[in-house]
């Protein structure tokens, strides 16, 4: 059995669905961190039989929550001090995400002005739904 230590202090992303650990690491940008992150795939789950983990050495500062939301806002966020988790954080699908997602309509104005930040909005929480806050083109991945 593979042993990965305990943090003293850092965040634990926990229930990611396996296999979605790299998404989010592209996503939060944790290559460029300076700290050190873990990443645990396919853990065993009782609750989802397999799971992916990351642990990532440093404070809260570091990544964005609402990121974490819009990926999958029931992933577990647990706060790690003096080795204990101090804190469990409920995420949910943030209404407003900027520079997350990219707008793929090319008559968009994020395509021509590439200084405007993309900016989308939850229009409907029951399907996740997101559109750009120009043009209201439905996001889709």
């Amino acid at each position: 059995m593979l042993n990965i230590s305990g943090l003293d202090n850092g965040i634990v992303l926990d229930h990611i669905p396996a296999g979605m650990s790299m998404e989010i690491y592209k996503y939060l940008n944790l290559g460029k961190l300076d700290s050190q992150v873990a990443i645990i795939k396919n853990a065993s789950s009782k609750k989802m039989g397999k799971k992916d983990i990351i642990k990532i050495a440093g404070g809260l500062d570091s990544i964005d929550l609402d990121v974490i939301g819009f990926l999958n806002h029931k992933i577990t966020v647990n706060i790690i001090t003096n080795g204990k988790i101090s804190e469990k954080k409920t995420l949910h699908l943030p209404k407003k995400l900027t520079n997350v997602i990219h707008c793929k309509n090319p008559r968009c104005i994020t395509s021509i002005e590439q200084e405007l930040p993309n900016v989308f909005l939850l229009t409907d929480p029951e399907t996740a739904t997101y559109r750009c806050q120009y043009c209201e083109e439905k996001y889709t991945k």
